[in-house]
């Protein structure tokens, strides 16, 4: 079983990030990732960064994954 810390911790350390927020229950989770990293990307983009940096827990231990990437700038915006 995967938790949702096992997954904050994946994006971590894969990807430098402001803020990274994950919840889940096992197999569905939620994920709000900021990282400066996603400045001019498009959402598609940002989104593979992210499965990037979880690399083979998508394709086993992590049924789904629902996020929302913003840069610093848009997260402060929303703060």
């Amino acid at each position: 079983m995967v938790f949702a810390e096992d997954i904050k911790h994946a994006i971590e350390q894969g990807l430098p990030c402001d803020y990274v927020e994950v919840e889940g229950d096992g197999q569905h989770f939620e994920a709000i990732v900021v990282s400066s990293e996603f400045r001019g990307k498009s959402m598609v983009q940002q989104h593979q960064l992210v499965y990037r940096a979880l690399g083979s827990r998508m394709h086993g231990q992590i049924h789904a994954l629902s996020m929302k990437t913003y840069t610093p700038e848009q997260w402060a915006q929303l703060r």
